[in-house]
């Protein structure tokens, strides 16, 4: 983890001397993220540097940096790393507008710190040839996933580093309850080989015939992998789990008025709609139409989410995760 610190800052370091205050230093971990910013300084000139880090890695780093952030703006990842950011006094307080009068006040923050972007539903991937070749039959719920013919075939991120599968751990214990969730979780274990970094891997690894199964943010970035590899993508039946995207800027950010500029454009309906455009989930405004891809999911199968329990919560459910299947991360 120093390492990657280290070699974060450096690189941001080396982006100071070659930007403008004009340009805006982004940290990011969202589908299609490239394009996004592009149509960003399309429509306003502001250019964007970016770099892809999981939520949280962004958290490790803005806590080493000792209030001097290397980038304005924090783009995506699970709301948890933003909670306990705003704890601890690292973020900028913003009031968009655009946030007050669109946004349902359970995808933003009442204090005005953070915003959600888009709502990141967790569910399954398999690769369909591994299943038909190993005799193993699909996943429908939660419960499945335990199946012992499952054995080193399960594939999830370190809910340490990827926002999406504390999500997952986070809202299982919510759903389950606390003790019935690590009963649960001590069971899942059992077939999971190792826990990957990214919340990314996963479905890659998946969709590459690594691994049958995965746990998998449901974006588009990973439903569109469907028509390209042998994958189906699963809404669990049972229950769930879900996190906003969140977005907010950094304490003490460089360049505040294009951060500003940026938190205003990514929730306009324009801007909403683009972002949605580019990977398919459902939007935080509420005038902003749900994307096909998404709209099979019965929304009553949502798990009833305490959110602020996801940042209160994080560093105790963390550290007993770690204490049980730490030796699963790499």
């Amino acid at each position: 983890m120093k390492k990657l610190l280290l070699t974060t800052l450096l690189a941001f370091s080396t982006l100071a001397i070659s930007v403008s205050a004009k340009n805006l230093k982004v940290v990011a971990a969202y589908g299609n993220k490239e394009k996004i910013f592009q149509e960003f300084t399309k429509e306003t000139g502001i250019k964007v540097e970016f770099l892809d880090l999981s939520s949280g890695e962004v958290l490790s780093r803005i806590q080493a940096e000792g209030g001097k952030p290397s980038a304005d703006v924090w783009f995506g990842g699970g709301i948890d790393s933003f909670i306990a950011a705003k704890d601890k006094g690292l973020l900028e307080k913003y009031e968009s507008k655009n946030n007050i009068e669109f946004i349902s006040p359970e995808y933003r923050d009442k204090d005005g710190y953070w915003s959600g972007i888009s709502l990141v539903l967790v569910g399954f991937m398999t690769n369909d040839e591994l299943l038909k070749e190993k005799n193993l039959p699909s996943p429908k719920t939660w419960k499945d996933l335990t199946n012992p013919l499952y054995k080193d075939e399960v594939m999830m991120a370190n809910p340490a580093i990827s926002g999406t599968n504390y999500a997952m751990v986070n809202g299982l214990i919510q759903g389950m309850g606390e003790e019935n969730a690590w009963v649960y979780f001590k069971s899942l274990n059992e077939n999971v080989p190792f826990l990957a970094k990214r919340g990314g891997e996963p479905p890659k690894k998946v969709a590459s015939g690594e691994f049958a199964l995965a746990i998998i943010p449901m974006s588009g970035e990973f439903i569109s992998m469907e028509g390209k590899y042998p994958v189906t993508t699963i809404y669990p039946e049972d229950m769930v789990p879900w996190v906003p995207a969140g977005m907010a800027i950094f304490k003490n950010a460089e360049n505040l008025n294009e951060a500003k500029a940026f938190i205003d454009w990514a929730l306009s309906k324009k801007g909403q709609e683009f972002i949605r455009d580019q990977d398919p989930r459902m939007m935080v405004r509420n005038d902003v139409e749900i994307p096909k891809s998404v709209k099979t999911i019965n929304k009553n199968k949502l798990i009833k989410i305490d959110i602020d329990a996801l940042g209160e919560d994080r560093e105790k459910i963390l550290k007993r995760w770690n204490d049980q299947f730490g030796n699963k991360a790499q």
